[in-house]
C-alpha cells in the first residue's frame, strides 16, 4: 500500500499535461493516471512519451492520449488540447509544465531569442487556459497549475530571459484567478526548486553544484519529479477546492 495520499475526486477526471514526456512531466503523467483520470499530454519527444504510454497501459492504468505537439504553435497547440476534449471529454484540470532552461548570456540575446523564450515558457501557458477555460465554466469549473521556477529566487546566472517568463507566469496566475474564479476555476501555481530530472543530472548537477545544494536547502535531500507531481494532484483534487490564486514552492526549503 502507498504512503502517500489517493485522491478519489480524481478517478476519471479529465486532465491535459503539457511536455508529459519526461522529467516533472512524466512524473505527472504517471501520477495522474495512478490515480484513475483520463490523462492526454504533448511533448516533442515522440519516443520517450509513446514509451511512457506503453508503460502506463502495461500497469494497468488509463491508457494516456499523447499528441506530439510543440508549444510554440498555439494553433496545432489549441488543437492537440481540443482533441483530448473529444476523446475523453471536458479538461478540467490543466498542468502548464512545458518549458525549457537554456542558458544564455546578455550579450547574445536577440529579440528572436526573447521571443521564442517567452513562447516555450510562458505563452502557451495562457493560449492553453484560453482554450480550456469555456469548458470548465460549462461544467461547473475546475483547477488549472501553472509553473514557475525557482530560479527568479535565487538568481541563478545566466538566464535572465528564462526568469523573465517565469517570474511573468506568478503575475498571469493571480490575474487569471480572479478572472476565472466566479466560475469555481482555480488557478495555482508551483515554484519547482531544482528538480532532479535526467536533464538537470546530467547537464548540472556537479559534485561543487551538490555541495551547495544541500548546503543551501532546509532540508538535506533532493528533490525529484515525484515531489512536484504529488504537489500537482493535491491541487487537482477536491482536497483543494477553496485553494486559488496561489504560489506553491516545493524546494525543500532553498528558497
Amino acid at each position: 500500500m502507498s504512503r502517500f495520499a489517493s485522491y478519489p475526486s480524481l478517478s476519471g477526471r479529465v486532465v491535459f499535461v503539457s511536455g508529459g514526456g519526461s522529467g516533472i512531466g512524466a512524473s505527472i503523467v504517471e501520477h495522474f493516471a495512478g490515480q484513475g483520470a483520463r490523462v492526454g499530454f504533448v511533448d516533442i519527444d515522440e519516443p520517450a512519451s509513446k514509451a511512457l504510454v506503453e508503460k502506463l497501459t502495461a500497469a494497468g492504468y488509463p491508457t494516456p492520449l499523447f499528441t506530439k505537439c510543440d508549444v510554440r504553435d498555439i494553433a496545432a497547440y489549441q488543437a492537440a488540447i481540443g482533441e483530448v476534449a473529444g476523446r475523453f471529454g471536458t479538461i478540467t484540470v490543466l498542468v502548464n509544465n512545458a518549458a525549457r532552461d537554456d542558458r544564455h548570456v546578455i550579450a547574445d540575446v536577440t529579440p528572436a531569442f526573447w521571443d521564442e523564450r517567452m513562447a516555450v515558457n510562458l505563452r502557451h501557458q495562457y493560449f492553453a487556459i484560453q482554450a480550456v477555460a469555456p469548458g470548465m465554466k460549462k461544467t461547473g469549473g475546475g483547477s488549472i497549475v501553472n509553473f514557475s521556477s525557482i530560479s527568479y529566487h535565487t538568481m541563478a546566472p545566466q538566464l535572465s530571459v528564462y526568469q523573465a517568463a517565469k517570474a511573468a507566469v506568478i503575475g498571469m496566475t493571480r490575474g487569471l484567478a480572479r478572472d476565472l474564479g466566479g466560475d469555481a476555476i482555480r488557478v495555482n501555481a508551483i515554484t519547482p526548486g531544482w528538480i532532479m530530472t535526467q536533464r538537470q543530472i546530467d547537464l548540472w548537477l556537479t559534485p561543487e553544484a551538490d555541495a551547495a545544494l544541500m548546503a543551501a536547502q532546509c532540508l538535506k535531500e533532493k528533490v525529484y519529479p515525484p515531489d512536484i507531481a504529488r504537489m500537482v494532484l493535491w491541487l487537482a483534487a477536491d482536497d483543494s477546492r477553496l485553494v486559488t490564486a496561489q504560489n506553491f514552492v516545493v524546494d525543500g526549503g532553498r528558497s
